[in-house]
């Protein structure tokens, strides 16, 4: 049986995403946790030179949807469309001829991360207008099933909670409160909103990528989930700060089950923290932070 090299995959996935194109190069990208991710230089017959991301899901998506990869194609296709700021989806196999899971390739998005910005206000604007643009773009059943629909946000009881988080006590208070009232308009979710899947280029943001936790749901669910990580990386003020601007954009959102919302973004990290290879000094800002979200959103629950 014949062993297909590394660079012989990759041009053959080159190939097939486009058809004309040369595969100069190829190389892991840093920083996936949920897909492996490949980054492709390819010439083109004009003699110009493009790049490419492939994106492989990991296993536990592909457990949860063994067609992650088609619907996020479809997403990103429709989002794309929209004139949000995605990445271009080039190419969906899902032959298992070259890799062995189906693949994605994408554009690739000149741009880095940013946690700490130059003009945090600003900065902040850009991110609030962002996520309420996405929460405005219809996404009909007729058109796929993906995303799927948020069930409850905060899923089922571990076995052993995560007391040092707190999680027995957020827990509580959603259980007894769970099912809310259907208070805002089911929206497109993100699903991981926060700054390091925001990409910028010359103090624009240039695309928001990793779309495979979108669901359809109350907005107030991302919502939740930005403040607790921009209140990680940027602190309170810069919390309430982006929390401000969308509800000045987001006008008909209705704000009453926040403080849930906040519990379910609390939960996120719950038996998975200590296990995020922090230096000591960064957990304990976390963890002493993350407190003090739990708290005020338990103070606000109505």
């Amino acid at each position: 049986m014949s062993v297909v090299s590394d660079q012989d995959k990759w041009a053959n996935v080159a190939r097939r995403a486009i058809p004309q194109g040369r595969l100069l190069r190829a190389w892991p990208l840093a920083g996936g946790v949920s897909a492996q991710v490949t980054a492709l230089e390819i010439a083109l017959p004009d003699g110009a030179v493009t790049k490419a991301v492939v994106r492989q899901h990991g296993g536990v998506d592909l457990a949860q949807n063994p067609e992650i990869a088609a619907d996020e194609f479809r997403l990103l296709r429709t989002l794309h469309a929209a004139g949000l700021p995605v990445p271009e989806p080039y190419y969906l196999d899902r032959s298992d001829e070259v890799l062995p899971m189906p693949y994605l390739v994408l554009e690739h998005v000149e741009g880095q991360t940013i946690l700490e910005p130059d003009d945090l206000d600003d900065y902040l604007r850009q991110l609030a207008t962002l996520l309420a643009a996405i929460h405005r773009v219809p996404v009909p059943d007729e058109a796929f099933s993906f995303p799927p629909r948020l069930g409850r946000g905060f899923g089922e009881r571990p076995t052993v909670l995560d007391h040092s988080l707190g999680e027995g006590r957020i827990r509580e208070a959603l259980e007894s409160a769970w099912p809310l009232r259907t208070l805002n308009e089911e929206a497109l979710l993100h699903g991981d909103f926060w700054p390091g899947n925001v990409l910028w280029q010359d103090g624009r943001i240039a695309a928001v990528i990793d779309w495979e936790d979108a669901r359809r749901g109350d907005p107030l669910a991302d919502v939740g989930n930005a403040r607790l990580e921009i209140l990680w990386a940027l602190g309170l003020e810069a919390m309430r700060c982006f929390t401000e601007i969308y509800s000045e954009i987001a006008t008909a959102v209705d704000w009453t089950y926040l403080a849930y919302w906040d519990l379910c973004a609390a939960l996120r990290p719950a038996g998975k923290l200590s296990g995020w290879g922090l230096d000591e000094t960064t957990e304990k800002d976390m963890r002493d932070k993350h407190r003090w979200f739990v708290e005020q959103a338990l103070e606000h629950l109505t």
